[in-house]
């Protein structure tokens, strides 16, 4: 079990290691999941092109993969750039960015699972449902459902992957085989600034960057992203809205401590 001192000792070496964090991401929230990367005391960097991707991941010390605008070169550039981290032990982290709601889309992320070995995948339920295997319905790619079995299928699936998975919701989920706790951390504001959820795997590939425990970068992760988001929205004055809150995030990360951490994270362990 991890103790609340391990994720600030982490937080404490992403500030001085201040990891090289190679994105292959969508083009919607590329700049925040960059601005997110140096809030927390990283280096983001965000080459796409086939060309360089091998290059670039050899100098990293974590791969962030998001499928959210594909294409058919960004998909080869992802799966070559994915591949030579695994063979350097670069950490890769997967966001499947609304997979199951296009064929595109489910079928790229088969072939990513096929062909690269992931150090933690982190979607939504519904998301990690699909990877699964089970049968869910999709809305777009910002898709919800229950949580009653959302344990056993994050264990039951970390198994099958060899990966960490990261659900996350109102209540997030995170196991690695069976290593497994909630984060009740959080604001329903997230959900109202698009791209939260990106940014909260490139808060995970910062800390992957900085640890060889993937949980543990995990759970850094999302928890830092949730109680930053109570933090934001906490100070809010009357008629300030979500453009307040988004700035007030970025704050947050960037003056994120050790005391932080050890004082507002709400992480149960199962």
């Amino acid at each position: 079990m991890l103790t609340m001192n391990e994720i600030s000792q982490i937080l404490e070496s992403v500030k001085e290691k201040k990891p090289l964090v190679h994105h292959i991401t969508n083009y919607v929230t590329v700049n925040d999941c960059a601005n997110m990367v140096l809030a927390l005391g990283g280096s983001p960097v965000m080459a796409d092109d086939l060309a360089e991707v091998e290059e670039m991941v050899s100098f990293a010390s974590a791969l962030v993969i998001n499928i959210g605008t594909l294409n058919e070169r960004t998909i080869q550039s992802m799966i070559k750039a994915g591949k030579k981290a695994n063979q350097l032990g670069v950490p890769v982290i997967l966001d499947p960015v609304g997979v199951g709601a296009t064929t595109l889309r489910t079928e790229t992320t088969a072939k990513l699972l096929k062909e690269v070995r992931f150090a933690v995948v982190r979607g939504n339920m519904s998301e990690i449902k699909m990877i699964a295997g089970l049968n869910v319905q999709i809305k777009g790619v910002d898709s919800v459902a229950g949580e009653e079995d959302g344990v056993e299928i994050a264990k039951s699936l970390s198994a099958k992957l060899g990966s960490v998975v990261a659900i996350t919701g109102a209540v997030d989920i995170i196991a690695e085989q069976d290593r497994v706790c909630t984060i009740s951390n959080g604001d329903k504001m997230l959900a109202d600034v698009t791209g939260t959820g990106c940014m909260s795997t490139s808060l995970i590939g910062t800390y992957a960057g900085a640890t060889t425990d993937y949980f543990l970068a995990a759970v850094s992760g999302i928890t830092t992203m949730g109680l930053c988001g109570e933090l934001a929205k906490a100070r809010l004055s009357e008629g300030q809205g979500i453009g307040t809150f988004k700035v007030n995030l970025f704050d947050e990360v960037s003056k994120a401590s050790v005391d932080t951490l050890l004082t507002g994270g709400k992480i149960e362990w199962l």
